[in-house]
């Protein structure tokens, strides 16, 4: 009779201790998923903002951008805004986020 109530405690002990498991599992699958997902996407995300916000730091009166799919040459740069000329005598004021490339 000894036998069977040791066997009864040692089967109701494992679906205890394959829970606590699968919690451990759990936690270890969710922090790979979050550094797959920085790695494929947040951090190069990152960089593309980076390089972008670099290029915007360097833009120059006199310099040939496309905003909007407009080209134009930067007559006046403000905080927020650049005013550009697309034709002789005819400026148009863009927001600097609206620049795509700036070509020196």
């Amino acid at each position: 009779m000894e036998e069977v109530q040791v066997v009864d405690a040692v089967a109701n002990s494992a679906p205890a201790a394959a829970q606590q498991g699968s919690w451990g599992g759990l936690f270890i699958y969710c922090l790979i998923v979050f550094a797959i997902i920085y790695v494929f996407m947040v951090r190069p995300n990152k960089k593309r903002m980076a390089e972008y916000q670099k290029m915007l730091d360097s833009i120059q009166v006199g310099d040939r951008i496309m905003a909007a799919g407009i080209y134009g040459k930067v007559k006046k740069i403000g905080e927020k805004t650049i005013e550009m000329e697309i034709a002789k005598g005819v400026v148009i004021e863009v927001s600097k986020n609206a620049i795509a490339s700036v070509e020196k």
